[in-house]
């Protein structure tokens, strides 16, 4: 027998000795589909060799689970964790766990550091599969879980060109009938409050916005957009903005129920009536909505539905892990109230 070296080995060292790269190791530890037979013996007896024990691997084998998986808020500001968006989805992903034996545990990701403390603790077997929200453009954490093998599902997605099994609403389509809607009530002079730039469901709501505008024949100006974050108080901020560089606006589309609740405490404290001077659409349909002064029309997207979605596909590929990504979109529906 070879003497086992000092130390652990990792699964560099075994993809090093392989002459293969990371995630062919992983797809071989997991047993995925893809992998020719030579490439599978070859990093199977670099394995052996090195006495590599992969904790998920040795899980699977032992018939044993953690029977946890995590929810993941990849945001950096600790005060998001307030906003009703967040604490919906936890509410139904929680409920659709509750039939099963699986536990709930919910973390915060917010530096390198963290992205790697994350995928150590998922390499050790304390869960056996992820769900990521409020994922940012650039954010390698979706490919650094797949390269490991865990089962992932975002909620959104990064780009047109999502590789990660994902849950997200029809944005594009939602905003389109939010900003239609205005102008098919006789505004002309719809501005829209943006969330970030580096978030696609911010991009896809700009998008809706846009093309609704087109479609109508109204110019696009760039004084109309103002940027904001999801919160109520970049809501409040950019309506502020937009009623002093755009007067005339007499239409709002803000891209989150809670921008357009701070894009109304904006316009009351600037003596503008809504709906008679400006009208107000907002997008999620939060138990918030029907709290504003007045009540928000706003934009439904099913989070039940989609935190629902999310749990049982990510069960789907815990039990039969699949080479093939799946992309689910819920449909949106325009909810009427005083706002607009």
């Amino acid at each position: 027998m070879l003497r086992r070296r000092p130390g652990t080995p990792t699964l560099e060292e075994v993809a090093a000795l392989a002459g293969v790269g990371r995630g062919t190791v992983s797809r071989v530890i997991n047993n995925a589909a893809g992998v020719r037979d030579t490439t599978r013996r070859a990093v199977q007896r670099a394995i052996a060799e090195l006495g590599y024990v992969p904790n998920l691997a040795a899980r699977t084998l032992a018939g044993r689970r953690a029977d946890a998986v995590a929810l993941v808020m990849t945001e950096p500001d600790w005060r998001q964790f307030g906003e009703p968006f967040f604490s919906e989805i936890v509410r139904s992903v929680g409920d659709a766990l509750t039939e099963t034996e699986v536990q709930l545990l919910l973390t915060l990701v917010r530096t390198d550091a963290e992205r790697q403390r994350l995928v150590e603790y998922a390499r050790g077997g304390r869960v056996d599969g992820v769900m990521l929200m409020s994922v940012h453009a650039a954010d390698p954490l979706p490919d650094m879980l797949a390269e490991v093998g865990l089962p992932t599902v975002l909620l959104g997605r990064r780009s047109g060109d999502e590789s990660v099994t994902y849950v997200d609403a029809d944005n594009v389509g939602g905003a389109r009938t939010a900003v239609s809607h205005l102008l098919d009530t006789g505004r002309r002079a719809v501005a829209t409050i943006t969330g970030p730039p580096d978030m696609y469901v911010a991009r896809c709501r700009l998008r809706g916005y846009r093309e609704a505008l087109e479609r109508a024949g109204v110019e696009a100006r760039e004084s109309w957009t103002a940027q904001g974050d999801f919160s109520a108080d970049s809501g409040h901020r950019a309506m502020a903005e937009l009623i002093e560089r755009a007067p005339e606006i007499d239409g709002v589309f803000a891209a989150s129920d809670t921008m357009a609740a701070g894009a109304l405490g904006a316009l009351r404290a600037a003596g503008r009536r809504v709906p008679d001077d400006v009208a107000v659409i907002g997008f999620d349909d939060f138990p918030l909505a029907q709290h504003t002064d007045p009540k928000l029309t706003t934009v439904r997207q099913p989070l039940e539905e989609i935190g629902h979605t999310m749990v049982r596909l990510l069960l789907e590929e815990m039990e039969e892990p699949s080479a093939a990504w799946r992309h689910v979109i819920h449909r949106t529906e325009l909810v009427l109230r005083g706002s607009a």
